[in-house]
C-alpha cells in the first residue's frame, strides 16, 4: 500500500466512523484502474456482534453492511475522496462476511486512479 492508498484507508475508516458510528479497525486499499479496493477487518460494533449469534441476525446485519453502507454513500457522497483523488465517485459495491468480521469496498471513480497515483 503506497502513502496515496494509505491516506485513502483513513478516508474511508473517517467517513464510515462519521456517518456510521463506528469505522473499521483496519483498512487496506488497492488502487486498480479506476477502482479503489478496500478490504475492512473489524466493522462490527460489539452490539452487532452479539446480534451476530442467530442466524436471522447475520442476515440482517449483512443486508445493513452492504445495502444501508452504499445508500449511505448516495445520499452522503464522499466528498473528501473526490477531493484527494481529484475526480468524482461513481458507484460503490460492497460485501461483507459477518463470521470473519472482513468486508470489501470497491469505490469506483471517473478516472484511472491507479495510473494517476502509482507512479
Amino acid at each position: 500500500m503506497n502513502k496515496y492508498e494509505a491516506e485513502f484507508s483513513n478516508l474511508v475508516r473517517a467517513f464510515r466512523k462519521k456517518h456510521m458510528g463506528k469505522g473499521p479497525s483496519k483498512v487496506t486499499t488497492t488502487f486498480c484502474k479506476n477502482w479503489a479496493i478496500c478490504e475492512m477487518e473489524g466493522n462490527l460494533s460489539p452490539v452487532e456482534k452479539f446480534i451476530a449469534g442467530a442466524n436471522e441476525g447475520k442476515q440482517m446485519l449483512r443486508a445493513a453492511r452492504t445495502e444501508m453502507v452504499k445508500e449511505m454513500y448516495r445520499k452522503n457522497p464522499p466528498e473528501e475522496m473526490e477531493a484527494f483523488l481529484d475526480c468524482k465517485f461513481v458507484d460503490l459495491f460492497v460485501d461483507i462476511d459477518i463470521d470473519r468480521d472482513f468486508g470489501m469496498s470497491i469505490f469506483i471513480f471517473n478516472d484511472n486512479i491507479e495510473e494517476k497515483f502509482n507512479k
